[in-house]
């Protein structure tokens, strides 16, 4: 039976209000944990999508650009093309109804309530690699080795990148305008874009970037996008400021020579130019520019695999990004994601200082643990338990007594500045964190040795005033294992090193 266009209009419709209704019942549901909300914002995501391609079949429709729409309503009028009145077509329907149920007797009916409920418990595949532990950290190892194998970047640890990535507006500007370097910037883009869709799929990416391109054309025209300030070349044209010379002031290359190599070699490195031979070759070089525009110069001029940036000679380079307004506007875009993406970043950085203080053993005992606990997480664990007082939480998931909390001292904070100014709550939690990761990662990043002297140090400044001490008293800088390791008998008599080992030697242990 062939459906008629003011059926698939009305079941549309139909299709459009059930899964609205659909969208307000799962997001009514409080998810248990963070793996099922990043679940259900998939699945009204999904929803929405199918939402919006049924809409535009109706606007279609509703558009009638072949008539046919019309020319059925005019159809149920008795209206027919064929001069048939309204009972003979409404027979022939009728006629066509009963032969469709003549041929398939056993016809099932779908519950369409039943199915659509179906997706409400449905666990949409959402792809993050193992670092990215489902959306809690980044993955950005990739990234990492193509920055500090470039030009642009520099030899730093992986933690260190963190902090970096996002502040492009300190590299320098000359070397914003290489393949090497928007390429660097499409692949953070890319993967920025990929990350926050998955972790945040009912954000609107497009809407964001709209308002972030409203702004920057604001800012740009002020000339205050950060990095920017100084347009420097931008659609061929030459500004007086920044690492870029505006030729008009100059008329000779003696004038030129003036800047020096290093001046001379940043304003070609701009403009695509090679940047090699004497001060004097370079002058040359760069005069070429005064009275003649960039794509008329000769190509033996342009750097390798240059091509000229600002006429867009290589037809593989994204014409998005073939102006320095380009470069500014994609950096701007992934300025904006890391402010999304801010607390995920700093999770990240807390995660890699935390695992460089860790051996493999524990870092699989630590992967295990959060597998157990991923797994066996329910909506009974994680119903909202009456804690007013806000004690801390024991071995069972409810509140420990008030007595317990006062008699462990747990009101009291402990702040270490060596920690990051982190707080410890409780004499016990305090007393721990001296060897255990967060502590020790301060203390390497100071330059100082985690050893019981500096027990109960919290200060950055007491800290190195120590150390200094014990380095004046010893006369050497290094650790002496002979006089501070520390080894003990089967009775727990404590000795260093070379007692213990004299001791061994004459049989007395």
């Amino acid at each position: 039976m062939s459906s008629t266009l003011l059926e698939v209009t009305r079941s549309a419709h139909e299709e459009v209000e059930r899964l609205e209704r659909l969208v307000v019942k799962d997001l009514q549901r409080e998810p248990a944990s963070n793996r099922e909300r990043l679940f259900q914002n998939h699945r009204v995501r999904n929803m929405i999508d199918s939402v919006i391609n049924t809409t535009d079949k109706l606007v279609e429709i509703y558009e009638d650009k072949d008539n046919a729409r019309k020319d059925e309503i005019a159809a149920l009028g008795g209206q027919t093309s064929s001069g048939t009145n309204v009972f003979s077509a409404f027979y022939d329907r009728l006629k066509e109804i009963r032969e469709y149920h003549r041929r398939h007797p056993v016809a099932r009916v779908v519950d369409i309530a039943e199915e659509y409920e179906e997706l409400l418990k449905e666990e949409p595949r959402v792809e993050f690699s193992g670092e990215e532990a489902f959306g809690r950290y980044l993955d950005l190892h990739e990234l990492y080795n193509e920055y500090i194998n470039s030009k642009f970047g520099k030899p730093i640890e992986y933690s260190a990148f963190l902090d970096v990535f996002p502040k492009t507006y300190e590299i320098q500007r000359s070397l914003k305008f290489t393949r090497q370097y928007m390429d660097y910037l499409d692949h953070l883009l890319e993967y920025l874009v990929s990350f926050f869709q998955k972790t945040e799929p009912l954000q609107d990416v497009d809407r964001i970037f709209s308002k972030v391109e409203t702004e920057f054309e604001e800012r740009w025209v002020a000339g205050k996008v950060h990095g920017w300030e100084n347009k420097g070349l931008e659609n061929g044209h030459v500004s007086s400021s920044g690492p870029v010379i505006d030729l008009d002031y100059f008329s000779s290359v003696e004038e030129l020579m003036s800047f020096g190599s290093e001046k001379l070699k940043e304003a070609l490195a701009v403009h695509g130019l090679k940047t090699g031979g004497t001060l004097q070759q370079r002058a040359e070089r760069l005069f070429l520019l005064k009275n003649t525009t960039i794509d008329k110069i000769d190509r033996k001029h342009f750097a390798k695999g240059s091509g000229g940036l600002e006429q867009n000679a290589d037809p593989a380079a994204s014409p998005q990004i073939s102006t320095s307004k380009g470069v500014a506007l994609l950096e701007a875009k992934i300025q904006r994601l890391c402010e999304l993406l801010s607390e995920t970043i700093e999770q990240t950085k807390e995660n890699i200082e935390k695992k460089q203080a860790l051996t493999y053993e524990e870092m699989e005992a630590e992967r295990e643990e959060e597998e157990v606990q991923a797994d066996s997480e329910s909506d009974e664990e994680e119903q909202q338990i009456y804690n007013p007082l806000k004690l801390p939480m024991g071995w069972d998931g409810k509140p420990i007594p008030y007595w317990l909390y006062k008699l462990h001292g747990l009101g009291q904070e402990f702040k270490c500045e060596i920690c990051g100014n982190h707080s410890y709550w409780g004499r016990r939690a305090f007393e721990r964190h001296f060897k255990e990761w967060r502590h020790q990662h301060g203390m390497r990043c100071l330059g100082i040795p985690n050893t019981k002297n500096f027990n109960e140090i919290t200060s950055i400044k007491e800290a190195k005033v120590l150390w200094e001490r014990i380095q004046e008293r010893q006369g050497l800088n290094k650790w002496r294992p002979d006089l501070e390791e520390e080894y003990e008998d089967k009775e727990g008599n404590i000795y260093n090193k070379k007692t213990f080992t004299d001791l061994q030697r004459q049989g007395l242990i």
